[in-house]
């Protein structure tokens, strides 16, 4: 079977969205309890996608943060 990898942009300034994603990035607004990032992820994960990439800006730390915080709490983010 073939391997599949999964990039995902997610380095966009974000300015339709100004003020509102001045202090934190679109792609960690939240869609009910977590955020869109996490979900498009979360999705990726269920299809069997086990290999991606999300590219992200300079100024967009707290996507990095979040997951890395997420990969030491919950199993699905682990290391298989």
């Amino acid at each position: 079977m073939e391997r599949v990898t999964a990039i995902v942009p997610a380095a966009g300034m974000g300015t339709r969205l100004w003020p509102l994603t001045y202090a934190i990035p679109k792609e960690m607004l939240p869609l009910g309890p977590k955020p869109a990032i996490q979900l498009v992820v979360e999705e990726l994960i269920m299809a069997g996608i086990k290999d991606f990439i999300i590219i992200i800006g300079k100024k967009k730390e707290a996507i990095a943060e979040h997951f890395m915080a997420l990969r030491a709490t919950e199993p699905l983010f682990g290391d298989d």
